[in-house]
């Protein structure tokens, strides 16, 4: 009986097993960028100091749902991004989903990629839909600078953890000892969130700065480059391009770092922030500290028509790449753009109608410039293929982040929004978005105008 048995599982395993065929791909169902909006943004610790970067979250989440009038329940996932974290909200695209009234029953994750952290949010939300995971996705991000997590110092945070323990073997005398056993006067005071790069120690603002110097970027060069910034980010709101964009806090969409009244004798008068005293980078032509939100909406294409959208924009592809943290950290724009353009067999100086590259710092965003369109730095990096040259006619023209501000989680939803609505406003066929990050990170994806 039992050989019997054992004669008839073995033929079972020698059987060929049958899988299911899963589908997971989207035939001919690509991504379209539906709408976007974001809070206004604004320096840290003026008008969002009461709030936290959840709230700024669900407050752009919930304008969005309110400036599209999508229900609730046709929300299939929501991404944000989110670089300085508060530990009660670690998942905040979770915590500000929930609060804005979406349904409990929509997942969410949040994504922590430095300034890109919103681009790879969206790009996220995009495999999502080619892969048939979704069909409508909230992807964006929030930063605020106005309430940073600030920590005890390590040796006296290790006794505290501990501290319940001494407590029970000798009552508060033993408490009090084991607080104070081993301290030393360095060990009282606080941590903020460093500015320095982990790997390398070194500050962003000091990188871009010899960046700059190894390009041949004048401090004149950079300073004239902020002054156009904020003249055509004022422009910008005054012409009423952001009208739809920018939603009103507490009545008033001004952003309040831009400075339409900027001069290059006024920008010139500040001192050099980070290399003294011979350095060009300044508090003017660095991007502040900025406290904001943004949300944009994606869909298959399918999916927009059903519910009788009309998109701005199709997503066609994206790259994320990284380079050299200690030479290059902030070349990610040049590899990611040289890559894209390489795979879709496509011409920057022809093809490319619209640029939106983000503004770290003028001399970082030049130095980009300079790379892209120079034949040795092709020769040593590309295999001798240049990227381009960008024409400043095309890029930036609503101002950037220089002008507009820079919330690290937020930034990359603000440029894929402002590039869908120039392709339709300006009639250009494609563009190309691309930001920097910290630790050597790049972005850069291709948009192309949805006709309506």
């Amino acid at each position: 009986m039992i050989s019997s048995l054992q004669s008839q599982a073995s033929r079972r395993l020698l059987q060929p097993v049958s899988f299911r065929a899963f589908t997971t791909g989207v035939a001919n169902d690509p991504v379209v960028v539906v709408a976007g909006v974001r809070l206004p943004f604004s320096m840290t610790s003026t008008i969002y100091e009461d709030q936290l970067a959840v709230d700024l979250q669900r407050m752009a989440i919930q304008g969005l749902l309110t400036q599209t009038a999508l229900p609730k329940n046709e929300v299939d996932y929501v991404i944000a991004g989110n670089v300085i974290q508060e530990v009660r909200t670690s998942n905040i695209a979770r915590e500000a989903a929930i609060n804005a009234g979406l349904p409990q029953s929509i997942g969410a994750h949040t994504i922590a990629q430095a300034c890109i952290s919103a681009n790879a949010a969206i790009c996220a939300g995009a495999e999502k839909i080619l892969t048939g995971h979704a069909k409508v996705v909230i992807a964006g991000g929030t930063e605020t600078f106005s309430d940073v997590p600030i920590r005890l110092k390590r040796p006296i945070r290790q006794k505290l953890i501990t501290v319940s323990k001494a407590m029970k073997k000798g009552g508060m005398l033993g408490a009090f000892s084991h607080m104070v056993k081993g301290l030393s006067m360095k060990d009282l005071g606080v941590e903020t969130p460093a500015i320095a790069n982990y790997t390398t120690g070194e500050v962003m603002g000091v990188s871009s700065d010899r960046l700059s110097a190894k390009f041949g970027v004048s401090r004149d060069d950079q300073d004239n480059f902020t002054v156009r910034s904020h003249q055509l980010a004022a422009q910008a709101h005054k012409d009423g391009f952001y009208k739809n964009d920018v939603l009103p806090y507490k009545g008033s969409t001004e952003e309040n770092g831009i400075k339409g009244d900027s001069t290059k004798e006024s920008v010139g008068k500040l001192k050099p922030a980070f290399i003294k005293p011979h350095g060009t980078h300044t508090a003017a032509n660095s991007s502040y500290l900025t406290d904001g939100a943004a949300a944009t909406l994606l869909m298959s294409e399918s999916k927009a028509k059903e519910l009788g959208y009309k998109p701005l924009a199709y997503l066609r592809d994206w790259s994320f790449k990284a380079c050299d943290p200690f030479e290059q950290l902030l070349l990610g724009p040049t590899y990611c753009s040289q890559q894209l353009l390489v795979k879709n067999n496509m011409d920057l100086e022809t093809d490319i109608g619209v640029f939106e590259i983000h503004e770290a710092f003028a001399g970082q965003i030049l130095s980009n410039l300079t790379a892209m369109d120079s034949q040795k730095f092709a020769d040593d990096y590309f295999g001798g293929k240049k990227v381009g040259k960008v024409d400043m006619d095309k890029m930036n023209t609503k101002g950037g982040s220089l002008a507009v501000g820079h919330p690290f989680g937020a930034t990359g939803s603000r440029l894929v929004t402002t590039a869908s609505r120039r392709l339709q406003q300006e009639g250009a066929r494609f563009a190309l978005v691309a930001a920097c990050a910290d630790g050597g990170l790049g972005h850069a994806c291709i948009l192309e105008r949805y006709d309506n």
